[in-house]
C-alpha cells in the first residue's frame, strides 16, 4: 500500500477551536480508516509545519480525496506527498544505470 506524508498548517478556524485538534485527529483517523488507509504517525511539530502525519493508503485517489476532505473542513491547509520506502528508492535508482 502506498505511503503519504502530509504537512498541515492549523488555519485561523483550527487555531480558535485548537482545544478539539485531538478529536479532529481521531475523525480525520476514521475517516481514513473507512476509504481503506491508515495513519501510520503523527506529530505536532514546531517550525514552518504544525502537524506531520504518515499514512497508507491504497491508492493515489484515496489519498487525494482523504487530502480534500481535510480541506473542506477547513480547520487545516495540508500538503500531501507521497514517499517511496528505501527498497523501492533503490530499485527506482538502479533503473538510471
Amino acid at each position: 500500500m502506498p505511503t503519504y506524508v502530509m504537512l498541515a498548517n492549523w488555519t485561523d478556524q483550527g487555531m480558535r477551536s485548537i482545544d478539539d485538534s485531538p478529536k479532529r485527529i481521531d475523525t480525520a483517523r476514521k475517516s481514513l480508516d473507512d476509504m481503506g488507509g491508515h495513519f501510520l504517525s503523527v506529530y505536532m511539530t514546531m517550525g514552518q509545519h504544525d502537524v506531520v502525519i504518515t499514512y497508507d493508503a491504497p491508492d493515489d485517489a484515496v489519498a487525494a480525496r482523504f487530502t480534500l476532505l481535510l480541506g473542506k473542513l477547513g480547520n487545516v491547509r495540508t500538503i500531501s506527498m507521497k514517499a517511496f520506502p528505501e527498497e523501492a528508492y533503490r530499485q527506482i535508482v538502479n533503473t538510471l544505470r
